[in-house]
């Protein structure tokens, strides 16, 4: 497969789905951090799975199935594939030779074109996308689900446990300012599907998340992770915009991406970090912060 150029990809993949869009308008945001040649992880990519390659990783990788699932809103207490999926396809657009950098096309069954540019640096990923709606109808996709998988990373494998939580007391997430392993306060356990954990920031109706346990705290921070099983790592991600975080039934955690819908013609763009990082908490914080000013200006966080 032949690599696309790297600064004109976004463009000609729209231009060949029938799509114009202005080279100006593509700039803004896609190409707002250089890529990092020198950096420490790589990229590949099987199947559904993005997958993180790393030699300080445990087992050498982390696996992110990239992505999971779109979905509509009016989620909490609905059917899963009756309601809430909207049915897409994944290619892969390119993957430079040394495994830096990724190029991913979602097409929806509603029409909705996401591209995503992956860049693989010394210690984090950084993804930015671009959805556009070619259609002249209204695109239902209201959220999306990156699953990062993290039993391997925590040090949890079982297969035979079939909705495990053992690696819960390695997660956290941040409530009032303070770092929280799980579970934290006021564990939710019942839903419409068990078991699992949401957490919603106030921005997003109660009745537009995962059909999983809905846990009342608004979250401080849009940033969820985990540690490594010696706790010598963590592996954290955020989004924005962000629909939820969630811990899953897989041994994986959620910062779910928001999409809101789009009306025709619309173009909507995302971005988010997967962080591999010493166990420095506060520099995490900060870098987080940087990465994420939206979520400091906000009143939805602290």
């Amino acid at each position: 497969m032949k690599n696309m150029a790297e600064n004109g990809w976004t463009r000609r993949a729209f231009l060949a789905a029938g799509i114009a869009v202005s080279a100006m308008a593509l700039s803004r945001g896609v190409d707002a951090e250089p890529w990092e040649p020198e950096a420490g992880l790589t990229l590949a990519r099987e199947d559904n799975w993005l997958i993180i390659k790393g030699d300080k990783l445990p087992e050498g990788e982390v696996r992110v199935n990239y992505l999971e699932a779109y979905c509509r809103a009016g989620s909490t207490d609905a059917d899963w594939v009756g309601h809430t999926l909207v049915p897409h396809e994944t290619e892969l657009a390119s993957l430079t030779p040394d495994g830096r950098r990724m190029e991913l096309q979602c097409t929806l069954e509603d029409g909705l074109i996401v591209q995503h540019r992956i860049t693989a640096g010394r210690d984090e990923v950084d993804f930015r996308l671009i959805a556009h709606n070619p259609t002249d109808e209204r695109s239902e996709a209201h959220w999306a689900q990156p699953c990062m998988r993290v039993g391997p990373f925590t040090g949890y494998v079982d297969p035979d446990i079939p909705s495990p939580e053992d690696y819960l007391h390695k997660c956290f997430v941040f409530i009032g300012s303070e770092l929280e392993r799980m579970p934290t306060p006021e564990w939710e356990t019942e839903a419409r599907y068990t078991p699992g954990q949401v957490w919603r920031p106030a921005h997003v109706a109660k009745t537009d998340v995962n059909p999983r346990p809905l846990n009342p705290v608004i979250p401080s921070k849009g940033l969820i992770g985990c540690y490594s099983e010696d706790e010598s790592l963590i592996l954290a991600t955020a989004w924005e915009p962000y629909q939820e975080l969630f811990q899953g039934v897989a041994r994986c955690l959620h910062s779910d991406f928001r999409l809101a819908g789009l009306e025709p013609g619309e173009i909507k763009r995302v971005r988010g970090k997967i962080y591999i990082t010493s166990n420095d908490v506060p520099a995490l914080v900060a870098r987080y912060r940087r990465d994420f000013p939206e979520h400091m200006a906000h009143p939805r966080h602290d």
